[in-house]
């Protein structure tokens, strides 16, 4: 099996991955808020118990993601995770009590910390110019994942029955059902998955990428041989005689390290950065008003409208096309925008859609149709602006952060969104009564991160040579 083949595969798991994260997400969240009220559990812990998930993976991306960078695999790191979300979603099912609950969440969480790992990988073996469209793809992949999952819970509510001393019904089934998936994917890692070499060190004629271009790419690679004065610098280019030698044996596995990932690594130098401070702020702000929103929205939908298991199912399907939709135009878009374009009109869209529910949502008056459709419309707009932040943020981090600790650095990403996916939902929680301070903390954090845009967005592309450099003082 050659390396383009092993590449496809690698990616194609990746996909079924972020494919069955959101298949969890979306056969639990329409569920777990009257599963928890079946438990005898406060409203608040709703929150707690959406937060909890995020609160592990958060402690662990930057541990699975530094391990990754110390190796150079991702494959182990993913069937170990793998295991904690078996345990964790069997955890779930059991649902003995409130506690046992929350903790199950906790305990899968542990296994969403592998995505830094993953997000490394990628960077690694992508190049630059393609990043935001592979990116787009495998985000793509987690929506599919949220369309699909709530066609599950059609079938999961009518379950209603024992096995052996647990009872399993429409509130337990999803739990049992994420634990018996992520158990098939264990197999699928194990039979599917490689630790393929990073595409600096094998030979242009035989990267997948010049097989699939053709001569129109032509002048891009020829740029890069010119840079490639390092033997592998920060961001992934290789010196040619180091790449002929490395290749030469055709090795499906990963090239040991020649040197410390971490050697003259400074983390300050890394993350407090201009361009990267406004990236790392725009990750948090997106996710804490996403999960702000979504936090709101069950409870909105049984109060306004009366939504159950079904409707909420329902709904979270149509907003899972509208998603990957948004995800395949972002994959379009980035072929003929720079990353930076592409944030900026996500957070204007997002802007937008936060000024639409301050209006329309805080206090929904009018009668039960026009009240249902400005509800559409609110959340029709917070989930078009979405693709256009996660993807366009992601692959601008990608570029203006080392390759060599491509790990940590998605790690610390992550946790950083992770943080606010812990804020987001505690935050609307407490305050699903009082809409027009939740909303308005919202807006307000959506013209922070505007600000900071406007007044970096110079800096906000890719700056191969200036790192060039500096590695090459650095005798890398």
């Amino acid at each position: 099996m050659d390396y383009r083949q092993k590449r496809k595969l690698s990616f194609v798991t990746i996909g079924l991955i972020f494919l069955l994260s959101g298949v969890e997400y979306a056969v639990i969240l329409p569920t777990i808020w009257r599963y928890l009220q079946l438990l005898e559990a406060p409203p608040y812990f709703l929150g707690l118990g959406l937060s909890a998930f995020s609160f592990s993976g958060l402690l662990t991306g930057p541990v699975f993601g530094h391990w990754s960078d110390r190796t150079r695999t991702s494959k182990n790191i993913i069937l170990f995770s793998n295991v904690f979300e078996i345990i964790g979603n069997f955890m779930y099912f059991m649902g003995y009590s409130k506690w046992l609950l929350l903790s199950s969440r906790l305990v899968a969480g542990i296994g969403a910390g592998a995505g830094s790992s993953i997000f490394g990988f990628l960077t690694r073996t992508t190049l630059p110019d393609e990043r935001a469209q592979v990116f787009a793809a495998v985000m793509a992949c987690r929506q599919a994942g949220l369309l699909i999952g709530p066609a599950f819970n059609i079938f999961l509510r009518l379950c209603d029955f024992k096995l052996g001393p647990f009872v399993v019904n429409k509130y337990t089934s999803p739990g049992l059902f994420m634990c018996g998936m992520w158990l098939l994917m264990q197999f699928a890692v194990m039979g599917l998955y490689w630790d393929i070499p990073p595409l600096g060190s094998i030979p242009e004629q035989h990267t997948p990428l010049t097989e699939v271009r053709g001569e129109e790419e032509e002048p891009l690679m020829s740029l890069e041989d010119e840079d490639r004065a390092a033997e592998i610098d920060s961001y992934g280019s290789a010196n040619p005689e180091q790449t002929e030698t490395q290749l030469s044996s055709e090795s499906p596995s990963p090239p040991p390290a020649t040197s410390d990932p971490f050697e003259n690594f400074s983390a300050s130098h890394e993350f407090l950065r201009e361009e990267v401070v406004v990236l790392l702020t725009a990750q948090f702000i997106t996710l804490f008003n996403q999960t702000a929103l979504e936090t709101m929205v069950t409870p909105l939908t049984q109060k306004y409208f009366g939504f159950g298991e079904l409707g909420n199912s329902v709904m979270y399907s149509l907003c899972g096309v509208e998603v990957i939709a948004g995800f395949f135009l972002v994959r379009w878009l980035s072929r003929v925008l720079e990353d930076r374009v592409v944030l900026a009109v996500g957070l204007l869209i997002c802007s937008g859609a936060c000024v639409w529910c301050l209006i329309f949502l805080a206090n929904p008056q009018g009668g039960f149709a026009f009240e249902l459709m400005e509800f559409i419309i609110g959340v029709f707009l917070q989930l078009l602006g979405l693709p256009f932040v996660a993807v366009s943020q992601v692959s601008l981090f990608s570029k203006v952060t080392a390759e060599k600790t491509q790990g940590l650095s998605q790690g610390v990403r992550r946790s950083v969104g992770g943080l606010a996916t812990i804020l987001g939902p505690l935050w609307a929680g407490g305050l699903i009564g009082n809409l027009y301070v939740m909303l308005g903390m919202m807006m307000l954090l959506l013209t922070v991160i505007m600000i900071m845009m406007v007044l970096s967005y110079e800096n906000l592309v890719e700056p191969p040579r200036v790192v060039h450099a500096e590695d090459s003082e650095n005798g890398g």
